[in-house]
């Protein structure tokens, strides 16, 4: 049977794109069930069953490499952190709060600067430096100047992207940018609530021009820590987890631990104490989460 991959669900419907083809698909039975182990998402590759030209049925759903729960999408291969310089200001607590979901969800981060023309260089400079030298991508644009466009536009060749940032960064501005006449739903998210705005849009994938597609989804529309726990928190600090190696105990949560390579190296002046007094707090939101949501 032929396989394909998911570029949208609607109603009941999973749009599977083969070549250039479309087919229209409902799902086989098995995946109705209750407790189904595995409902098809927008991003999966499916093997599929045609009835006609335009029709078939989902047969099967193949491994995926990532998932996100919301929005709801699978094998995304990076997320695009839009983070503005300026109204709003650059927020280095809540960029490492997306990155902790997206780590904890195994998709690469690419992190784009928007208004970096609203900053002096050494503020963008710094930033750059500092993400980068943990191992993210971080281009600094200006949709005014033209600034870092044709970099964002390579990052998006022949990978699966989502765009996710808070409002106002201007996401939709970029998307424009890079792409004239492709509009994208983009979803925001508050910075002071953590929660996307009430949105019924579908998830869709958008192919690019040269391969590729842009995920065109509400957003991110929770920042809480559902799924996470005190070694996944750790962990989803790239930074640290390079170092964790070097830690007496294993499973080391970098906290009051003694010989913890991570402490060392943070009062070493080797890693960023603004992102380890980040990951403190998350810790307490953590405890706080899961004081909350106790299942009794």
């Amino acid at each position: 049977m032929p396989e394909g991959r998911i570029v949208k669900a609607l109603s009941g419907f999973y749009y599977v794109a083969d070549e250039g083809r479309i087919f229209s698909c409902r799902a086989r039975g098995l995946f109705k069930k209750k407790g189904a182990k595995v409902n098809p998402l927008v991003g999966d590759w499916v093997v599929y069953d045609a009835i006609s030209e335009e029709e078939g049925y989902v047969m099967e759903v193949g491994e995926r490499t990532s998932e996100l729960v919301r929005p709801p999408i699978a094998n995304v291969d990076q997320a695009v952190l839009v983070f503005s310089m300026f109204k709003p200001a650059f927020s280095a607590l809540l960029l490492d709060k997306f990155l902790v979901h997206t780590e904890h969800a195994g998709i690469d981060s690419v992190i784009v600067l928007s208004k970096a023309d609203h900053a002096t260089e050494e503020e963008v400079a710094a930033i750059v430096q500092k993400y980068e030298a943990i191992g993210y991508t971080v281009i600094p644009t200006s949709t005014k100047q033209q600034r870092g466009i044709s970099e964002v536009r390579d990052v998006l060749h022949d990978r699966i992207s989502v765009f996710a940032g808070q409002s106002g960064v201007g996401k939709s501005s970029l998307i424009n940018a890079l792409f004239p006449g492709m509009s994208l739903q983009t979803g925001d998210v508050s910075e002071k609530l953590g929660r996307g705005k009430h949105t019924t849009r579908h998830v869709e994938l958008i192919p690019l021009e040269g391969g590729g597609y842009v995920a065109d989804t509400p957003g991110f529309s929770s920042l809480e820590f559902n799924g996470l726990d005190e070694l996944g928190l750790a962990e989803a600090f790239r930074d640290f987890a390079d170092r964790s190696a070097g830690c007496k105990f294993r499973g080391c949560l970098h906290v009051s631990e003694p010989s913890c390579a991570v402490q060392e190296a943070v009062a070493a002046g080797e890693l960023s104490q603004e992102r380890y007094d980040h990951y403190l707090q998350f810790r307490d939101e953590l405890k706080e989460y899961q004081r909350r949501n106790k299942p009794w």
